[in-house]
């Protein structure tokens, strides 16, 4: 089976960010990339690349939207593998059934610098029922704003990655969350900055905990330079402080199949509406 990373697009400015973070992430991880465009709807208006005019009001654009994308990323990405689906049937459905796709990558609106996501019915859907990691991405998200500041304080490509952030769950077992953030952070030659609560009495009395469940990851990774951060109160707030200087935040999203239907925690949610930066959330038991 290929393994690609997928992205639902629609035309808008977050879904052309998300195919653009995609495309850096293929690369790195040396997967082709799959542009899907789902359903009956017609995409949003976008800007072509190669100075092909928008099909006026009414016709298919969404042949047209995947054809351009695919040019724009030739063009920023040499060497990029990618394709293109059109899948018929509800957004949420469709995209929750790419099981094929090593990742999914989704746009998400953008309420400006510091509010952070909107987290979107379709999205929110998505991400309770998909089985792989899934990735937002605001409007507007730039290749240099996951790397730190040079010396003139100017966001460049050229300097080191910032951190990957991570919330530990203790009460929980979430090493596949661990394992995505520490590839992740291996990936991009970056920091790992573990951030877990310790307000709950049960964890009060294990003082050693998380350093703990780190040890195999950082036997397994020794590249990646761990920094361990201990909160007190909603993590959800404290991981959405840390998403300002992080590159990604990573957070795990318990598998759950209800009779009332699929749903995220709040402390997913949380970062999802407030972070500053992609997010991952990766399922786990």
């Amino acid at each position: 089976m290929i393994r690609v990373v997928a992205v639902g697009l629609d035309g808008s400015r977050e879904s052309l960010a998300a195919a653009d973070w995609a495309a850096r992430e293929s690369l790195m991880s040396d997967l082709p990339l799959r542009l899907v465009h789902v359903g009956d709807q017609q995409p949003c208006a976008y800007v072509p690349f190669a100075g092909e005019p928008v099909p006026p009001a009414g016709a298919d654009r969404s042949v047209t939207l995947l054809r351009e994308t695919v040019v724009r990323l030739h063009h920023r990405h040499p060497g990029l593998r990618v394709d293109t689906d059109q899948l018929a049937g509800q957004p949420v459905a469709a995209l929750g059934a790419a099981r094929d796709a090593e990742l999914l990558v989704l746009g998400s609106r953008d309420l400006g610098t510091t509010a952070g996501f909107l987290l979107g019915s379709v999205a929110s859907a998505v991400i309770a029922r998909a089985e792989q990691p899934v990735v937002l991405v605001r409007a507007g998200a730039g290749a240099e704003d996951e790397h730190l500041s040079d010396a003139s304080g100017t966001p460049t490509q050229a300097t080191p990655y910032r951190d990957v952030v991570v919330g530990l769950d203790l009460s929980g077992a979430d090493d596949t969350v661990l394992g995505f953030a520490f590839a992740a952070a291996s990936r991009h030659a970056a920091g790992l900055r573990v951030v877990h609560d310790r307000s709950g009495p049960e964890l009060q009395d294990e003082p050693g905990a998380a350093s703990a469940r780190l040890l195999p990851w950082k036997a397994k990774f020794p590249g990646v330079e761990v920094i361990e951060e201990s909160v007190i109160g909603d993590a959800g707030s404290h991981l959405a402080d840390a998403s300002r200087e992080a590159s990604l935040v990573v957070v795990g999203c318990r598998v759950r199949r209800p009779a009332l239907g699929a749903h995220i925690g709040p402390v997913t949610a949380a970062v999802l509406r407030r972070a500053a930066t992609p997010v991952a959330v990766v399922p786990h038991d």
